[in-house]
């Protein structure tokens, strides 16, 4: 299995399950949201990854074991739940992010600014 179709597989495990649960139909009336209406729910979304990754975050602050699933790491957990929100976002937008993660791989492999050598140059990004 390659990334592009690991990223298929996440998309529709992710965005599949949360649609088929209902989570991207109107509250309020029951139907399918628009892609005018997914649009406009962007940034929400993106705040929910956020909230997940400071999640992750305070869990590894303070080395805390999950609520929900006490034999992980809290980090661990809110990771997976970073993840799960990334690709749910991509399979409301229509994002190809397995095709995205490829490429962008393939690009940072060839980056002069991704080398050890730039990076420990004057200048160089230390993270």
């Amino acid at each position: 299995m390659d990334i592009e179709e690991a990223g298929r597989i996440l998309t529709e495990a992710c965005y599949g399950g949360s649609k088929a649960a209902g989570w991207h139909n109107d509250l309020r009336t029951g139907e399918p949201r628009t892609e005018d209406e997914n649009r406009a729910l962007f940034p929400v979304r993106i705040a929910l990854c956020h909230s997940e990754l400071s999640e992750a975050l305070e869990g590894d602050r303070k080395n805390l074991m999950d609520d929900h699933l006490p034999h992980r790491k809290m980090a661990e957990v809110e990771l997976a739940d970073t993840v799960i929100r990334v690709f749910d976002l991509a399979g409301a937008m229509n994002y190809d992010l397995g095709g995205a993660i490829a490429e962008k791989l393939a690009y940072n492999a060839r980056r002069a600014d991704h080398t050890h050598a730039h990076r420990n140059a004057a200048g160089g990004k230390a993270y």
